[in-house]
């Protein structure tokens, strides 16, 4: 058994639980009584910026309040949000709260007929929704939906012909709202007043990953009190800068751009679109940044081809430099004081030829700090941004413990731990290894689920996350994998596909792998190619393809990716928990794992259950010592139609490397 060593995570003080003894809607009051005409959430649109100020920002979120409340909303109605980070979606979701009722953000990239099942269960009878796509799909499950009974929508493009009385739109609703409450001119703040800090405040979805999504309700008091113990930790203040661009629904994205921007009052900006996302973030120059590992990977991967179609003079200087970086960038960054003068200097140098235009072009100049969390970031990829000078920090969390468990302090910033307990919390460890948190930021339940409330949290508090790991002997947590992914091989070796999984994943021509090893004699790999950096190798080899099957197929590509399983066999070898553990066999899989198709979660996590079943025929033919294997797979496209995949799928054996003794 173990348990975290600092004293001051051992017990809940007063202080702490202070901290969050108040609402949204009242850190709404203050911001707009202290800042009422500085900037609170800007957007682009048709390429110009717009801002709202806090004052603004408040009589927006009153007019739709007052407008839902003439439509019916009550403290306690379950009201879905669905559509990207904007600004009118943002104060929609302070006007439900205002009411006392429970914003639900749904994925707005989910298909159709995944929605049934959140409406029906937190019986929603309105949704507030951003264009006529997220319409479209309402419309398409509403008589599924046992009470969805109205449907406002923000954006009014594409809507002149839709003439359904159930559809109302964002400025309609305003104008309604104006006049209730010009009518009722101290009901919305009379449903401020009358809110406690322990009702909740939004109820979000579990990844997924092993069944249906749970709803996780958080109260106001366990979203705010992380939000302000992590913003005090980091020293975050009113003048920092965020882009919001992850989806709403995911938690990660809510605590960054919601619990944290009331709790300090930055300013939190919309990019366009997902297309423009890149040129958004450069012109932002966020001071705070927050993106899962995926993110970082896409990064990485553009910067290596940008950096392939370069001149070769400019290849070498890049290769020498991150040379540079590579020794001493994260001893700078964690100030250690050993690093020489010579080195400082040509450090500084490659600062001014590499780094900066590097952080330059990904949009990091401004970046005072920045995070991943959401899965286990590769160790390569996280030393390669911070080399760069991008203070990139792991933190723990989870949507159940409001994200904020572990956060890695200034100068203690590791790549194989996610840091010590943040103020308040409580971690320990079972018999098994199964990470146990107790913190103010736990949710409050399962919605109507209390047989799943009752597993996941007990009498004391304690929830159980589901991952294993241990606390080292400098109160750092280390993660291993999910407690239900790490196995072992048949000889009694640990596997954890994770660790082996975010080797792959660090190669750019590398998306996404899945690792098979548990039970069995071997590791055996499927991998997802990068496509973008697989087509640009192609073009510069003058490899022609007819598309993503046809390029997975060819045997440059099948080459070029046992190069990078034969580096991660290399590293393997030489870790003594995980050599046995090198991948022996892999293919190259004919489509990309989707989530549409139930292989991803929709924060893109693998759903490893679902896929050992889809393709039994392709594992079964690794293990059976084919070459190769001929497979169809169902795909389900944009438009909700169903169609299947088919392709023949090579096998190839990978180099083993020689274990230290």
């Amino acid at each position: 058994m173990a348990s975290a060593a600092d004293p001051s995570a051992q017990a809940f003080s007063a202080d702490i639980r202070a901290k969050g003894d108040t609402t949204f809607p009242r850190l709404l009051a203050e911001h707009t009584r202290i800042r009422p005409n500085r900037a609170a959430i800007r957007e682009k649109h048709l390429g110009i910026w717009q801002s709202l100020t806090w004052s603004e920002f408040d009589a927006l979120a009153r007019g739709f309040a007052g407008g839902l409340a003439e439509l019916g909303v009550k403290r306690g109605d379950n009201v879905a949000v669905i559509g990207d980070n904007r600004p009118r979606l943002y104060a929609a979701m302070m006007a439900i709260q205002m009411l006392g009722a429970i914003p639900v953000p749904l994925y707005q990239d989910a298909v159709a007929a995944e929605m049934v099942h959140f409406f029906n269960n937190a019986e929603m009878a309105l949704a507030v929704v951003e264009d006529q796509e997220q319409v479209d799909k309402l419309m398409e499950i509403k008589p599924e939906c046992q009470v969805l009974r109205t449907i406002v929508y923000d954006d009014p493009r594409g809507m002149r012909d839709y003439t359904e009385d159930f559809l109302v739109s964002g400025d309609m609703l305003r104008e309604r709202g104006q006049a209730f409450n010009g009518q009722n001119a101290s009901y919305v703040q009379d449903q401020i007043d009358a809110a406690s800090p322990d009702e909740a405040a939004g109820m979000f979805s579990t990844s997924g990953t092993t069944g249906v999504p749970k709803g996780v309700v958080h109260t106001h008091r366990s979203l705010i009190t992380v939000s302000r113990v992590a913003s005090e930790f980091e020293g975050l203040t009113d003048r920092e800068e965020t882009l919001a661009y992850m989806p709403v629904a995911w938690i990660g994205q809510n605590i960054f751009s919601y619990g944290q921007w009331f709790v300090n009052g930055y300013v939190v900006n919309c990019p366009e679109s997902a297309e423009t996302i890149a040129t958004d973030l450069r012109e932002i120059g966020p001071t705070y940044y927050f993106a899962p590992p995926r993110v970082f990977e896409g990064l990485l991967t553009q910067v290596t081809i940008r950096m392939q179609d370069a001149s070769k003079f400019k290849r070498r200087m890049f290769e020498k430099y991150m040379q540079v970086a590579r020794d001493v960038g994260e001893r700078i960054i964690n100030g250690d004081p050993n690093v020489s003068f010579g080195e400082k200097l040509k450090y500084r140098i490659g600062d001014f030829l590499v780094y900066g235009p590097l952080r330059n072009a990904l949009g990091f100049s401004n970046v005072r700090l920045a995070y991943t969390a959401g899965e286990a970031i590769g160790p390569d990829l996280f030393t390669f941004y911070r080399s760069l000078g991008i203070n990139l920090k792991q933190l723990y969390g989870q949507t159940e413990t409001a994200v904020f468990v572990c956060v890695q302090p200034d100068g203690e910033v590791r790549d194989d731990t996610v840091g010590p307990v943040i103020d308040g919390v409580e971690v320990r460890t079972d018999d098994s290894g199964e990470i146990l948190v107790r913190s103010p930021g736990l949710l409050r339940e399962y919605y109507k689920n209390p047989e799943a409330t009752a597993q996941a949290k007990d009498a004391e508090g304690w929830y159980r996350t589901g991952d294993a790991g241990f606390i080292d002997a400098d109160g750092h947590l280390k993660i291993i994998d999910r407690a239900s992914d790490v196995g072992k091989l048949a000889n009694g070796e640990m596997f954890a596909p994770k660790y082996i999984e975010n080797k792959l994943k660090f190669f750019p021509y590398i998306k996404e792998a899945v690792a098979i090893g548990d039970g069995r004699d071997r590791v055996m790999t499927m991998i997802n190619i990068d496509f973008p950096a697989c087509s640009n190798f192609a073009d510069r080899s003058n490899l022609s393809f007819a598309g993503y099957i046809d390029l997975a197929s060819r045997d440059e590509i099948y080459q070029m990716v046992a190069d990078c399983v034969n580096q991660v066999n290399q590293d393997l070898a030489s870790d003594s928990m995980m050599s046995a553990s090198q991948i022996h066999r892999f293919l190259i899989l004919h489509k990309e794992l989707d989530a549409d198709d139930g292989e991803l979660t929709r924060t893109s996590k693998v759903r490893r259950g679902f896929i050992a079943d889809r393709y039994k025929p392709l594992i079964d033919a690794m293990y059976g010592g084919k070459s190769d294997e001929h497979i169809s797979t169902e795909v389900t496209f944009e438009d909700g139609r169903k169609g299947a995949v088919s392709g023949h799928v090579k096998i190839r054996d990978a180099e083993l490397a020689e274990v230290a003794a």
